[in-house]
């Protein structure tokens, strides 16, 4: 590693331990370039994924549903806590190891601030330093939004998304403030858990980023396992008491209030770019505070990229996984891979069992012209869907939004036993132009999920004329 008087000199320096950030430093290092990763949390190493956010969240989702009547709510999930601790202690190692073991890359725990576009102080436990690189990544990721209710921030009984899957106490009454995807997905594992759960949501309905005859099917199945879904509800105020937290929220002009063990502040996560000392850098942001980059990533300083959620992209660790191809193209490559050339990115909320979206909903298709077919079956009665009896779970449905002239598929909703996973099949189906006919008539291993679209997409339920 190069040296300077004031400390380190780089090829790449990388501010931040995601995705995007440690795939680029991975590959450069391979290379024999010099690298240093800054992070400033040395429970972060590998970023929000395996730390705070995907792999221990699905984690708490599996070990929710082994749960057994007979099993106290309280033990079993200190007992999961626990197993999703080590398994994240495991991640968070080999993600340090693989990357501080190679020769030319240093992982350096501290808080990064710029000082001029190439040139970076780190506070660290030992004292500063600074790093100087050629080539900067801004990796930071996002962090939760506690919105400004009163009382909300400074309730002893708020927690963030990454405080309560910290914690091992399970809350007897939980309140959440947001019903998007992250509020709902915490509703169903902590129902599960034996929490009972409260979700209040701003908006007239939730599971609004899909059709409301496959919302009304996912709502159904969150009711059904005792989650109260309060919608149309503006949270005034949140006021501590001594065991407890009451929430005060009015629907309809009317005011009510919530006893909650637990308050979990769900209502997303904003760009991580406090204290970067951005301006020093000459890196502009956007209106909502993402680093503002263009179509290679590329900030206002053309040195400079940012990967991730900090970006202000889709918050998803598979982009930021992208992301790093798109930068290695510019450093390596021929420059030409860009945000651009994203098609049919597909995504899942990890209820039981989960929802998984891609492309256009049927609303979506009809606003933007296109004549519509509908293919839409409940799981129940899928027959080619054996699957779902097998493992105890046929509740869902799967629909299919098509071209009616063309037969493209433009969308898909899977609400399903594996439907995190077959929602990959019908992405790649749509970005290499398979027809929903082609789809049909594959052929697919027996018994699996995936040859549920052997009947699905054979019954069109719904056809413009």
């Amino acid at each position: 590693m190069g040296t300077t008087d004031r400390g380190l000199r780089a090829d790449l320096l990388v501010i931040g331990f995601g995705k995007g950030g440690k795939t680029v430093a991975a590959t450069m290092g391979g290379l024999g370039k010099r690298v240093v990763l800054v992070e400033r949390s040395a429970r972060m190493y590998g970023g929000t994924c395996p730390n705070v956010g995907c792999v221990p969240t699905k984690a708490l989702v599996h070990h929710s549903r082994k749960r057994r009547p007979e099993d106290v709510p309280q033990e079993w999930y200190e007992r999961s806590v626990g197993e999703v601790r080590a398994l994240t202690k495991l991640f968070r190692g080999g993600n340090y190891d693989g990357l501080n073991d190679m020769d030319t890359v240093s992982v350096i725990t501290g808080t990064a601030a710029f000082t001029d576009p190439h040139t970076v102080r780190v506070e660290t436990a030992d004292g500063p330093l600074t790093v100087t690189a050629e080539t900067i990544l801004i990796n930071t990721g996002s962090e939760p939004i506690v919105l400004d209710i009163p009382g909300l921030r400074t309730s002893q009984y708020t927690v963030t998304s990454t405080e309560l899957i910290d914690t091992t106490i399970l809350p007897e009454r939980l309140a959440i403030i947001g019903g998007g995807y992250l509020g709902l997905e915490f509703a169903s594992i902590y129902g599960q858990f034996g929490s009972e759960v409260t979700v209040l949501e701003a908006a007239p309905k939730v599971f609004g980023l899909v059709d409301d005859d496959v919302a009304a099917v996912a709502e159904d199945i969150l009711v059904e396992e005792r989650i109260e879904i309060v919608t149309g509800a503006a949270v005034t105020e949140i006021r501590d008491g001594e065991t407890s937290a009451t929430v005060v929220y009015e629907t309809d002009g009317q005011q009510h209030t919530l006893e909650a063990d637990a308050v979990l502040a769900a209502t997303g996560r904003a760009p991580a770019t406090r204290d970067l000392g951005l301006d020093a850098a000459g890196v502009r942001t956007t209106e909502r505070g993402a680093v503002e980059v263009d179509e290679h990533l590329r900030t206002s300083r053309p040195h400079i990229f940012a990967l991730g959620d900090v970006n202000g992209g889709p918050q998803f660790t598979y982009i930021s996984l992208d992301d790093s191809r798109i930068v290695l193209d510019q450093l390596l490559g021929e420059g030409k891979r860009s945000t651009d050339d994203r098609v049919a990115i597909p995504h899942t909320v990890f209820i039981t069992p989960p929802l998984a979206t891609v492309g256009l909903t049927e609303k979506q298709a009809r606003a933007a012209g296109h004549r519509v077919r509908i293919a839409s079956q409940p799981v129940a009665e899928i027959v080619a869907m054996p699957r779902a009896y097998i493992v105890e779970d046929t509740r869902g449905v799967m629909k299919f939004v098509l071209d009616a002239e063309t037969d493209e598929i433009l969308g898909a909703a899977l609400l399903s036993v594996d439907a995190q996973e077959i929602i990959n099949t019908v992405a790649l189906a749509m970005r290499h132009g398979i027809r929903a006919t082609e789809l049909r008539n594959a052929v697919y291993t027996h018994p699996t999920s995936t040859e549920a679209f052997n009947d699905v997409l054979a019954t069109i339920v719904r056809a413009d004329t």
